[in-house]
């Protein structure tokens, strides 16, 4: 059945159609201490510009309409446009009822304050709700954060200023790299990492980062449900499958892409129709996908199997096309 009419077939059988979708409540939760109500469901940046602004547009204004209230970006998402498609999508009455999130990928104070500033400015808002340190891969990139004249000081000083409201970082490497950014500051108040029915199989951030995050009180959001692809692409598991799974873990909400408003409404239609599976399904479901390919082979964006490579190796860059 093809992903179309399976959620078709479930709305329907759970009284909730396409034409009333928009009506259908969203589910919310609390994004960590940061406090912040978030849908369940997050707009993902990247994707949404993939087919171009007009469609990008469309995507975010129909969004709004279906009860999205999250909405992620990140500066270098198609050098910038996908940040320009959010300024010109959302008006100053529109601004006050939904969550902008943005992220940085530069290590430095200088150039981290710079990249915000040009945001703000290309997303027409004086403010973000959630500016995030972006993609974090390597140790190497931890300790220029941290460091005098790192990133953290433009985060830190950022939010003092109001130009963010709340601060996170992102990563989909390395957990041990998730892990150093957690001990070396305590005033993060979200971490996004991928949550999927792949990663217990290799370098879990699930066993790993999800309890420390959760230890902490912070604010988690899933991405990568799909492994960027790489899950339906190997036949592993159905995008019903990934959806659910994601969803079905103690995260505040999932990060998901779309590249069209058709794309975007079966997306919101499994949000809204979910329903959690028993520890005796992902039991299942996990014993299933660990007989299949896992590991670098489906989530190319994780550090390599074989230490040997990893001075060749380039991983997935976020908002990068595969």
């Amino acid at each position: 059945m093809e992903r179309r009419q399976f959620l078709q077939a479930t709305s329907a059988a759970l009284g909730v159609t396409m034409e009333t979708l928009a009506a259908a409540p969203m589910p919310m939760g609390t994004l960590g201490k940061s406090g912040l109500k978030v849908s369940r469901f997050t707009l993902g940046g990247y994707h949404l510009r993939v087919r171009g602004e007009e469609e990008g547009i469309k995507i975010i204004r129909r969004a709004i309409e279906l009860g999205v209230v999250m909405f992620d970006s990140a500066a270098k998402y198609h050098d910038g446009e996908s940040d320009v498609t959010y300024g010109k999508a959302i008006d100053k009455s529109t601004r006050k009822n939904i969550l902008l999130m943005s992220k940085a990928q530069l290590r430095d104070k200088k150039s981290a304050m710079a990249q915000l500033e040009l945001t703000l400015k290309r997303m027409n808002t004086d403010y973000l709700d959630l500016w995030a340190c972006h993609e974090v891969a390597r140790m190497d990139e931890v300790e220029k954060i941290f460091a005098p004249g790192g990133s953290l000081e433009a985060f830190v000083e950022a939010k003092k200023k109001g130009m963010v409201r709340h601060i996170g970082f992102t990563g989909h490497h390395d957990p041990e790299v998730h892990q150093a950014l957690l001990k070396g500051y305590d005033g993060w108040e979200t971490v996004q990492h991928p949550v999927n029915l792949i990663d217990p199989h290799y370098l879990s951030f699930i066993k790993t980062v999800l309890p420390a995050v959760r230890k902490k009180g912070l604010g988690l959001l899933a991405m990568k449900s799909n492994a960027i692809g790489g899950i339906t692409k190997e036949k592993v598991a159905t995008i019903q499958e990934c959806l659910r799974y994601s969803w079905s873990h103690d995260i505040d909400t999932l990060v998901s892409g779309v590249e069209t408003v058709a794309q975007l409404e079966e997306n919101v239609l499994a949000c809204k129709t979910f329903t959690k599976m028993s520890r005796a399904e992902i039991s299942t479901l996990l014993d299933r996908t660990s007989k299949g390919p896992i590991g670098t082979k489906v989530e190319r964006y994780k550090k390599p199997e074989k230490t040997a490579i990893l001075e060749h190796f380039h991983p997935h860059e976020d908002g990068v096309a595969d």
